[in-house]
């Protein structure tokens, strides 16, 4: 809103307390000013000194939207905010659901890691299913963020100072700096840009070269607070230069006054007399610095009041044992120990006679990792961790490490150490939810969704991708072989939208489901020779087919062409959202800092499923009859039964 003309007009007197609508008063330039109605029609009537402040209650005045901080370029009546906030582009939530995915066990009889290993060698072949998708997708992540330097701090490179200094001078951030015009982007889902890539590095440049803003009203109130204790702080100074320049016998204090003042003369004297010596100190000690300030006490003490420690004793130092060792265990300690000393042996042993070769010295690091975090995420504590086991005996473990890319830096993940090496999956296809024992911030094996979707999406994206699929997605959602331990990969999936006939897959590059359709070879849109029909259709043609596609097939069929992405990106204001990407920018002074910019995206949201409906697909007993696991044991020889037999023993 623009300053009106009242602004410049001071309130009077009747006009402050004035709140009638018929308001009669005589109009004097110091006393009242006229009537006048709202110039935007919201009906209020006022003074004319007071339209600027009715400006600021007025429901008809365009002001912008509630998250103006967070991207959202809208600028609305001021009555309409609330309901503008069940559409707004910047009203976004990002998914917590978590869930916990366990290493493999060895030691089950019962696992799954023959079905697993076969899986991942016909991966390429006959397709991933669902849950071997999500877990690799699950094992890339968790390799990421498990270090090496935690378990292994003995196989780590011994670096310089320098290095770990610079390297701790790049990860400090000084503030964060949000641009007050963000020019608009859009993630790498939907990659259009509103400037070229130069023109944005200049405005970083200019943004972090811009020296920051001081606020004059908070540096004023600080001022404000502190003049007085510095106005203390120099009266005592000056008595103490006073003092030491001209030094004098100061006259005893006139005790006929009755005030109990600070600045009072005699107070303390008075107080002595009056108080106990508990109400004493405290008033001492909550007046302190006005009596300081005002000369009632001195500021530094002579030699001989000052404390001395020479009176004090010393307190003899007592121990207490809240465990008593009882006689006959330190007889059975004595005896044991004795015996162990004189059957002592010291022999020279190696692992020759095991026959093992070069290749078995060496463990496999992401086996030994996964078991090393496991160990500390279910029982609190490192593989061979020193324990006490009683009063008596502690015990000591150690457990030594040997790989091939030994040693490590001191920032090695695993994810580093298993780049070259040939995709295996070492995590469980069964996902378990979080529970109060394991949570996010102690256990390294929990995954979080972390998606963003708009507030309106967010209830349909929890239902149908966590409830209905994630939740339910082994031996519900995608059937498998039931000798699948044995290692048959046989997978059918039972479900399918009850509105259309749609495959659910899963985009590792994406990490979300998605909806595949089942569409029919003439309708895939292009030409025999291979030409693109679709994009012959006029501009406001393909807009309006585009306006029925989901968030998610809106941010794939943005990536087809340049076309593509002007249709897509005339939706953004509708059906996009906005959320503010940091970016860690270097400055001037050599450190660091974060700036924020809005960017424009579609969120990973399928359509709505309301309702599934069952495959038509033959059960999986079907299967079984050519199953390669499934072995018979045909029987061709007799066997006499227990009754038979006992009759025929009977029978004369």
């Amino acid at each position: 809103s623009h300053r009106s003309r009242g602004s410049r007009v001071r309130q009077h007197l009747h006009c402050d307390s004035c709140y009638s609508r018929r308001c009669r008063a005589r109009v004097e330039p110091s006393a009242s000013c006229a009537l006048l109605p709202c110039r935007l029609l919201c009906g209020a009537v006022f003074h004319l000194c007071k339209e600027e402040e009715h400006l600021l209650l007025c429901p008809n005045v365009r002001v912008p939207c509630l998250n103006a901080q967070y991207g959202c370029p809208v600028q609305l009546p001021r009555s309409s905010r609330a309901a503008h906030l069940q559409v707004c582009p910047a009203s976004v939530v990002c998914c917590s659901m978590e869930w916990l995915r366990w290493p493999v066990d060895d030691t089950n009889p019962n696992n799954f890691n023959a079905m697993q290993d076969n899986m991942m060698k016909e991966r390429e072949t006959h397709g991933e299913a669902l849950d071997v998708a999500m877990a690799l997708v699950d094992q890339s992540d968790l390799y990421a963020r498990l270090k090496m330097k935690p378990l292994y701090p003995e196989l780590m490179e011994q670096e310089e100072e320098e290095d770990i200094k610079e390297e701790s001078r790049e990860e400090v951030a000084v503030g964060g700096v949000q641009d007050q015009n963000p020019s608009l982007f859009l993630s790498a889902a939907l990659p259009i840009s509103s400037m070229s890539e130069s023109h944005a590095a200049e405005e970083t440049a200019q943004s972090v070269a811009q020296p920051p803003v001081i606020n004059m009203e908070k540096y004023n109130l600080f001022e404000m607070m502190f003049s007085m204790e510095r106005g203390a702080c120099a009266v005592a100074q000056e008595n103490l230069r006073q003092d030491k320049s001209s030094p004098r016998s100061c006259p005893p204090p006139d005790t006929s006054k009755t005030g109990l003042a600070p600045w009072q003369e005699g107070v303390l004297e008075r107080l002595g007399q009056e108080l106990t010596p508990q109400e004493y100190n405290m008033y001492v000690v909550h007046h302190g610095r006005m009596l300081l300030a005002f000369g009632q006490i001195e500021a530094c003490t002579s030699r001989e009041k000052d404390f001395v420690y020479g009176s004090l004793e010393p307190i003899p130092v007592q121990t207490l044992h809240s465990f008593k060792v009882t006689s006959s265990s330190l007889a059975n300690s004595h005896r044991i120990k004795t015996v162990f000393e004189n059957s002592k042996m010291s022999p020279s042993v190696d692992t020759s006679d095991l026959g093992a070769g070069e290749d078995d010295w060496f463990g496999d690091e992401a086996e030994e990792t996964l078991l090393g975090y496991a160990e500390m995420a279910v029982m609190g504590h490192k593989i061979s961790e020193t324990k006490g086991a009683d009063g008596l005996y502690v015990d000591f473990g150690t457990q030594t490490h040997s790989f091939r890319t030994a040693p490590f830096k001191r920032r090695t993940t695993l994810a580093d150490v298993m780049v070259d090496r040939p995709l295996k999956l070492l995590l469980q296809l069964q996902a378990e939810t979080v529970n109060s024992r394991n949570n996010r911030a102690s256990c390294a094996f929990t995954f979080l969704c972390g998606h963003t979707f708009h507030r309106r999406e967010f209830a349909t994206h929890f239902r149908n991708v966590h409830s209905d699929i994630q939740m339910c997605l082994s031996e519900w959602f995608e059937q498998q072989c039931p000798l699948a331990y044995l290692g048959c990969t046989y997978r059918q999936r039972r479900f399918h939208p009850s509105t259309q006939k749609a495959t659910v897959t899963y985009n590792q590059q994406l990490r979300c489901f998605n909806l595949r359709p089942d569409v029919l070879p003439s309708l895939d849109g292009k030409a025999g020779d291979g030409e693109d029909r679709l994009s012959s259709l006029p501009y406001e043609v393909l807009c309006h087919m585009a306006s029925f596609l989901d968030s998610q097939s809106l941010s794939q069929l943005a990536l087809v062409s340049r076309l593509m992405r002007q249709v897509c990106s005339s939706l953004l204001q509708d059906r996009g959202m906005v959320t503010l990407r940091w970016e860690r920018t270097s400055s001037s002074h050599g450190g660091a800092k974060w700036k924020s910019k809005p960017v424009w995206e579609f969120s990973h949201l399928f359509s709505a499923v309301d309702s599934w409906n069952m495959a038509d697909i033959p059960p999986i007993s079907a299967h079984l009859k050519v199953c390669p696991y499934y072995q018979k044991t045909e029987q061709k020889e007799r066997v006499a039964l227990p009754f038979l037999t006992e009759k025929q023993q009977k029978s004369p």
